[in-house]
């Protein structure tokens, strides 16, 4: 993990102490709440549905047990209890007291953690594959450079006050587990033919109501140069986005209206800031700042590749903890070591959601069996990056006593799920009643492995916090006259492994009741079981087959929209 400089640690500090000093001002009335928003928004704040949340930035997912703890004890002095790992690898606090944010944020500084720029028109949080560093698929270690991304991008004044929101994501293996083609930047790792290392540029993604998967603007920018052919993008986005209708503010429509002449104009402010830019040159970076901050992403002392001496598990191996094995522990790039998901799937919580005390206990596991160390990752789950293969038995007890242990990982019940209308103020619907009614229908495991691999996505509003565009299933919650409904999408993608072509869900009929929607993802998912060939995954029946016979089997269920949809 990246360690603090004492530089760093007094940056963060310095900035907690500046927010108290806002805080301090608008409680006496002497900074207008109008004059305090972006200040509290670009610290983290938010004012929702009920209270302030607070979201707190995990840099491309890497988090230590000490931190952890720190989270853990924030929700139990601060909040309820317990608090939501969101699918950009961040975590959030719904109920926190807007005159304890202060107190909130030296908590979060003494840890080297806060809130800056995980909301407002900056750029955010830079999110990365859970597994980069340890993927055995990976290319390059891809958490240097988020690393050098984040420290450029925070606080950068010329980039503080976007027309909108503007997300990054780094990808360094094979595999796209980044969803990086969602993005209004993905930038993927590669050797050129001379064997030099760069960056695939990608821009334009993003989801909301006009969802647009990114566009490739470059085949090759040297890592040396990727700050310069950033702040070129952003620059011209800058100049151009719109400012006078949010919901057409974001890259992706500028992108997507300019086409070639956005590009152009890129290639062209590139070139401006290394030519004739004063000290433009100077972000190029230097391979002594990439060495140092490499530095800080050895593997661990503790590791050390082996023959693996087994699992741990006895002669006679309990069926749950094959499948665990199956589903929950992911190829390593160090022989003798697995990487293993801890589901924040279960049945009475929602998805995302951990107690303090089981943020104390992911953090104990964290530190018995992965070298202090877990990862946020993209599903809402925590990831542990460094467990030898003889202790796996040993950590499926230990997970399993503390909840984690649920062999589900991507499968139907492993869904990501926004907090939607029991907390956003922005949400037209719930989404954690639907999710919580899945999860209890899809308990059965051998109904789930018989299934198999799917993505199901839900959000509360099209702002898209669920990703349900992505989704193989998606589910967006609408408004209709005060009531609940909940439209239904299929044949989305991330780009990962499942379906590895970035692509938007379609709508199959108008929306369902909230009391229907159960019942017609039951339908759908029957209507695969029945329509899907040898071996085929349920993204591929849908594309071979269309989405005719799926609306059939939707449409079929409807009791309260009957009429409606008549």
């Amino acid at each position: 993990m990246y360690q603090y400089t004492e530089f760093d640690k007094q940056f963060v500090r310095a900035r907690a102490a500046q927010f108290r000093d806002q805080l301090d001002r608008n409680l006496a009335g002497k900074l207008s709440d109008d004059e305090f928003r972006p200040l509290r928004l670009q610290n983290g704040w938010y004012v929702q549905r009920h209270a302030p949340m607070l979201r707190v930035a995990v840099p491309y997912g890497e988090l230590s047990s000490v931190q952890l703890r720190q989270l853990a004890k924030i929700s139990r002095e601060y909040d309820r209890s317990y608090a939501h790992f969101t699918t950009r690898q961040n975590l959030q606090y719904n109920w926190i007291p807007l005159t304890k944010s202060a107190d909130v944020m030296d908590q979060l500084a003494a840890v080297n953690m806060h809130g800056i720029q995980t909301s407002g028109n900056c750029i955010r949080n830079i999110t990365s594959d859970a597994l980069v560093g340890v993927a055995a698929d990976e290319i390059i270690d891809a958490r240097p450079y988020c690393e050098v991304i984040r420290q450029w991008s925070t606080l950068h004044p010329e980039f503080a006050f976007l027309p909108r929101k503007f997300k990054i994501a780094v990808n360094g293996a094979k595999e796209d587990r980044a969803a990086t083609y969602w993005h209004d930047i993905g930038l993927h790792l590669r050797f050129n033919d001379a064997g030099e290392v760069g960056f695939k540029v990608l821009v334009g993604g993003g989801m909301g109501r006009t969802p647009i998967t990114a566009s490739v603007i470059s085949e090759f920018i040297p890592w040396q140069q990727i700050l310069i052919y950033i702040e070129a993008i952003v620059r011209v986005y800058n100049r151009y986005g719109r400012r006078d209708n949010m919901y057409k503010a974001r890259i992706k429509i500028l992108v997507k209206a300019e086409g070639q002449k956005f590009f152009d104009q890129v290639e062209e402010e590139f070139k401006q800031i290394l030519t004739r830019d004063v000290d433009g040159a100077s972000h190029t970076i230097p391979q002594s700042e990439l060495d140092r901050v490499s530095a800080s992403f050895v593997q661990p002392a503790g590791v050390v590749a082996h023959d693996a001496a087994g699992n741990g598990a006895p002669a006679d191996v309990p069926v749950a903890f094959t499948k665990w094995l199956e589903r929950n522990t992911h190829a390593h790039k160090v022989k003798g070591y697995k990487a293993v998901t801890l589901s924040l799937k279960r049945v009475g919580l929602p998805p995302g959601d951990a107690t303090d005390d089981q943020m104390d206990k992911a953090a104990g596991l964290a530190d018995q069996f992965s070298q202090g160390e877990l990862r946020v990752t993209h599903d809402q789950n925590l990831l542990l990056p460094w467990v030898r293969e003889e202790d796996l038995y040993a950590l499926w007890e230990a997970a399993k006593a503390a909840t984690f242990a649920a062999p589900n990982i991507g499968l139907l019940s492993d869904m990501i799920a926004c907090p939607g209308g029991d907390f956003c103020a922005l949400a037209n619907a719930r989404s954690i009643p639907i999710a919580n009614e899945l999860i209890e229908r899809y308990q059965d495991l051998d109904e789930l492995y018989d299934i198999g691999d799917i993505d199901l996505h839900i959000s509360g509003c099209i702002n898209s916090c669920g990703h349900h565009h992505s989704g193989h299933i998606g589910i967006l919650g609408v408004d209709k006259d005060g009531t609940e409904w909940y439209q239904v999408t299929l044949g989305g993608s991330d780009g990962s492994s499942h379906a590895p072509v970035s692509a938007v869900g379609k709508v199959i009929g108008p929306s369902f009741a909230a009391d229907e929607v159960t019942d017609v993802i039951e339908a759908v998912i029957e209507t695969y079981r029945g329509q899907r060939a040898a071996n085929e995954k349920f993204i591929d029946t849908v594309t071979r087959v269309g989405l005719d016979p799926f609306k059939t089997a939707a449409n079929a269920v409807r009791r309260s929209t009957a009429k409606k949809a008549a």
